[in-house]
């Protein structure tokens, strides 16, 4: 098979990696030569978690090297290898468990990983060996990395047309079958907020929709927002606000990620993709502030913010959702600011009207090292959003609670029976770190299909 970038099956010339914690290291030192131990204290090495050290050979070369770590479950604990050592060959010594394997192999796919459409890195990453069933691992990383991929590239080349494109290669690969509402056709079949938010744009609004699976398995319903470039509309953005606007759509990528890891598993489950993919732009068509739009549901929406037009595309697509009686639903959206402040760029803002559900997510945040955090649906804060002439508004005056009041309003358009949980993702890293190069992110996105995975399993 083609092994992904920073990874190798063959074992020439390959270089002994040791993987030490802080807490083991002054043992682990202790075995070795004592010219090697020296070297490591001339150095001032102590295996701090994020460091390396490249270790002598009794020539004067490059004899090995070793990589101070964390947690040995936690991928980033690795992800400095790949280009933090020199662009060799490297076998891990020792005998690590499964566990911590899968977490190596994909900490340092992370830590390989440029956005290469239209640059081409430095340098190659350093190469791990690998062997063995890796399918799972693999998998996992090319999900990770479609998400980076999607949010990183230009929307000049991943608009609704192509974000539907993506969609359909993925669909055929996969026996999927996929079909698109593009355009007026859109208020033919009734999804008149999604046509409102993209009908400014000359890039055709469209709700992508994509169902795989046996009908006997359990349903479940996968929902990203795909404003794949958002201006704010009418109410613009300044300048330093729209600058990075191509991840509006990186809800989008998560979902189409994610539903891609599952039917490229095989999970033993049946689900819809559902994606409402537009542009926010400015036009003489452009939705105004103030306009009432109607909803699939039925909701008349007064717009008192052109610019909180993500839950406007959301509403009418997690109605559809609802109609089709999935076992749960989750979605997917780079929502709000306000989940930024609240929470900063490493957390993503996790909603949902049901406990078990929202627990299951946190707790395979938890086991998978991809963490969320848990906000309320505090209903008495629907308050923020009344209109004086519609049932509902998409924004308000108030600065209180934003991302509450966004969940508030995707509830809405939730069946209250139905188990929903909302993701309110950065979907972006503001600055290289290691593992997190500057740009697209996925969040949370590994927590999810760990979800699906006991869904599709229980009690396994």
């Amino acid at each position: 098979m083609n092994l992904p970038l920073g990874f190798t099956d063959s074992a020439t010339d390959a270089l002994p990696l040791h993987l030490v914690a802080r807490a083991d290291f002054a043992a682990w030192r202790a075995t070795l030569p004592a010219p090697a131990a020296a070297w490591i204290a001339a150095q001032g090495f102590d295996a701090s978690p994020g460091t390396l050290l490249s270790l002598p050979a009794a020539d004067g070369g490059l004899g090995g090297a070793v990589l101070g770590i964390a947690d040995a479950l936690d991928p980033y604990s690795y992800s400095h290898a790949a280009f933090g050592l020199p662009a060799r060959t490297w076998r891990v010594e020792g005998a690590p468990n499964a566990a911590t394997l899968a977490a190596l192999r994909l900490g340092w796919g992370l830590g390989s990983y440029r956005f290469s459409r239209y640059k081409q890195p430095p340098r190659a990453p350093a190469l791990l060996l690998v062997d063995g069933d890796n399918s799972e691992t693999f998998a996992v990383l090319a999900a990770c990395l479609r998400v980076r991929d999607l949010i990183n590239t230009p929307t000049e080349h991943m608009g609704p047309e192509q974000l539907e494109a993506v969609a359909r290669e993925i669909a055929q690969q996969h026996g999927a079958r996929i079909d698109a509402v593009t355009g007026d056709e859109l208020l033919a079949q009734n999804f008149p907020a999604i046509h409102a938010v993209g009908r400014a744009s000359h890039r055709a609004p469209r709700l992508i929709r994509l169902s795989w699976g046996d009908e006997a398995h359990p349903h479940i319903a996968l929902v990203g927002k795909g404003v794949c470039f958002d201006t704010g509309g009418l109410d613009l953005k300044p300048a330093d606000g729209m600058r990075n606007m191509k991840k509006d759509m990186g809800g989008a990528a998560h979902a189409i990620a994610l539903a891609e890891l599952v039917m490229a598993r095989k999970l033993p489950l049946r689900i819809t993709l559902l994606v409402p993919a537009v542009e926010n732009a400015i036009g003489p068509d452009a939705f105004r502030p103030g306009e009432v739009i109607a909803t699939r549901q039925g909701i008349s929406v007064e717009i008192d913010n052109t610019d909180a037009e993500g839950r406007v595309v959301l509403c009418d697509a997690l109605t559809h959702a609802g109609e089709l009686s999935p076992a749960l639903v989750l979605d997917f959206a780079t929502l709000t600011g306000a989940a930024r402040i609240a929470l900063g760029p490493d957390l993503p803002a996790l909603y949902s009207n049901d406990e078990a559900l929202a627990q299951r997510w946190l707790d395979a945040g938890l086991q998978q090292r991809d963490p969320l955090w848990r906000m309320p649906l505090w209903r008495p804060y629907l308050r923020y959003l009344t209109s004086p002439i519609a049932d509902i508004a998409n924004a308000g005056p108030s600065k209180m609670a934003g991302s509450v009041t966004a969940a508030l309003y995707l509830e809405r358009f939730v069946p209250a029976a139905l188990p929903w949980a909302h993701l309110d993702v950065y979907s972006w890293n503001d600055a290289d770190r290691p593992g997190r190069p500057a740009g697209g992110e996925a969040q949370g996105l590994r927590a999810a299909y760990a979800l699906l995975q006991s869904q599709a399993n229980p009690g396994q």
